[in-house]
């Protein structure tokens, strides 16, 4: 805000961060209807006194010419502005024609994880009254077994400083949850041992007791490893006869010694094939060790997202399902690019094109120009009241702290416009918070239905997959997680923003004969993109690093094999 304003003029407001499962809680100061700068708000059980780069200069994009201000149809291939009316009543027209024809489990809906309870919980409802149970928010996952309960952190925020030992699975920890990885240096330097399952050396910027290295394909077998490793320092049989390697024996010592313990999953833990199976094994190794278990969570309402219903019902399709079955005909899109935000886009891309209708609820033109046929400009966390749930459960409102941009609306409110104008019941909504105490009844209770929730799935009937051929690592950038971080431009300029790479390890590297930039064709599913090549030595033998995200990286699912080859 240099140059632009002085610190006296501007007004003060308190927010909570859209941007990751910490939920930090955020100053946002505004001058003349406009956010100006976002700086940490002081809360010791969440954020402390610090928040990431991420949250403080993402707020150029609220401000960006890619909002889109007025809603908009597609005709004839071409996009024209409408009132809020014409496009509410075309939708409406739409959706009951496809619902008339081909049944409500025609149509379905698909929500980003970062919008906020009160949009999720409108989004489920309005599905449900029309008679479909299709609806989910887990965009980039691949295995959606029904969970036994919620998946969320395991113990609160606070107390990942106080862990003695700490293993985690699947996480680009700094990237992609800047905050917990403060949180567990801070554990580190008061001399817990933490451990890493990854497919690379990821460089946390803390002491580490050790990195157990494998492709994802074998993520399952390195967990089995490590529990049959407890197993045998405990004298009991083990559910895996699997031999323990070093790696997986020092985790099992960490982990049967000291007392606050935790195994975190990580966002690619959570999108594995064998998620379930990841979890079963961890639980197993908890119980046995008295640790925790639980999942750093993907997005800022991950957990809100689980508690309001926004996962299919009985007979209802999942976000795989919807974006690869021909009954569906129409999808309703909340916060989602549907090129960059989910597990494989090229199919995504291919199926949404051939809908009858696709509605795109979004704060941002091109969300989804090549698939929509109709645009509704909402509003962004600064534009609306709301509510997310963090990691640990804690239940965070916030208010707009400017008024919305143009024509834009909180979705909360087009979605309760949207019910009415479809004849769905129980819409009848004045506040924002009269929604949330729907949604989540008693706030203060949430606490314990997480403790007696918590997704226990059982250890029974896993089975590690061979791993074979080049498998593919997909890291999502940090700034390239959310619509909104992907349109800051001073983010966008970062060496964490700068170009995707196919990066290879050295093995690898030097039996292809490589180069550093040397153009790679990559072949994944039915499409194939062009990167070029960089040398990075801390990943597994036979591992691919292709990022996803990415408008350059739109080819196939985030996990599975690849074929390379120079251009």
């Amino acid at each position: 805000f240099r140059y632009s304003a002085r610190t006296w003029e501007l007004s003060r407001r308190k927010s909570v961060s859209p941007h990751d499962s910490v939920g930090a809680n955020l100053i946002v100061q505004v001058k003349s209807n406009k956010v100006m700068r976002v700086v940490p708000l002081e809360n010791e059980d969440v954020n402390e006194c610090w928040i990431s780069d991420r949250d403080r200069f993402s707020y150029e994009a609220l401000n960006s010419d890619e909002r889109l201000t007025s809603p908009a149809i597609k005709q004839g291939g071409q996009w024209r502005t409408v009132s809020w009316t014409d496009a509410l009543e075309y939708i409406g027209r739409g959706l009951n024609q496809i619902k008339a024809d081909h049944g409500a489990s025609a149509i379905g809906a698909l929500a980003a994880p970062n919008s906020t309870v009160e949009e999720l919980h409108l989004l489920a409802k309005l599905m449900r009254g029309l008679g479909s149970e299709n609806i989910d928010h887990r965009l980039r996952h691949s295995d959606f077994t029904q969970p036994d309960g919620v998946r969320w952190l395991g113990c609160t925020v606070a107390s990942l400083s106080s862990l003695q030992g700490v293993l985690v699975v699947g996480s680009f920890l700094r990237k992609d949850h800047p905050l917990f990885a403060q949180r567990i240096r801070q554990a580190a330097r008061k001399g817990a041992r933490v451990h890493s399952l990854h497919a690379l050396v990821d460089d946390w910027l803390m002491p580490m007791a050790g990195h157990f290295v494998l492709p994802p394909a074998s993520w399952v077998q390195g967990l089995s490893e490590v529990a049959a490793a407890v197993a045998s320092l405990k004298g009991i049989s083990s559910p895996w006869a699997v031999m323990p390697s070093p790696a997986a024996a020092q985790i099992a010592e960490t982990f049967l010694s000291g007392e606050q313990k935790a195994i975190l999953l990580g966002n690619l833990a959570a999108q594995h094939p064998q998620a379930t199976g990841l979890l079963a094994i961890a639980n197993w190794i908890a119980e046995q060790t008295g640790s925790t278990v639980g999942y750093l969570t993907e997005a800022a309402n991950s957990v809100g997202a689980q508690l309001v219903g926004a996962m299919p019902g009985p007979g209802g399709l999942d976000a795989g399902q919807m974006l690869s079955s021909p009954k569906l005909k129409a999808c309703v899109l909340l916060n989602v690019e549907p090129a960059l935000d989910v597990f494989d886009p090229a199919a995504a891309l291919s199926s949404l094109q051939a809908f009858e209708m696709v509605v795109a609820l979004t704060p941002f033109k091109s969300v989804a120009l090549d698939v929509a046929d109709v645009l509704l400009p909402i509003a962004p966390f600064t534009e609306t009241s709301g509510t997310f749930v963090n990691a640990e459960g804690r239940v965070q409102g916030f208010h707009g702290v400017v008024k919305p941009l143009g024509e834009t609306r909180p979705a909360w409110k087009v979605l309760r416009v949207l019910a009415n104008l479809l004849n769905v019941p129980g819409f009848d909504f004045e506040t924002s918070e009269e929604v949330k105490q729907q949604a989540l009844g008693d706030a203060s209770s949430l606490s314990d239905r997480l403790n007696t929730r918590a997704d226990r799935a059982s250890a029974g009937a896993v089975v590690a997959a061979p791993a074979s051929g080049l498998q593919r690592l997909a890291d999502v950038p940090i700034y390239a997680a959310d619509s909104i971080v992907r349109r800051a431009d001073a983010l966008q300029r970062t060496a964490d923003a700068r170009g995707a790479h196919v990066s290879f390890g050295s093995e690898l590297w030097k039996e292809l004969g490589l180069a550093d930039g040397t153009p790679m064709r990559v072949h994944q599913g039915h499409g194939s993109i062009v990167l070029p090549a960089r040398l990075d030595p801390s990943l597994a033998p036979q591992v691919v690093r292709v990022p996803a995200g990415l408008a350059t990286t739109v080819v196939g699912p985030m996990f599975g094999t690849v074929r390379v080859e120079k251009v």
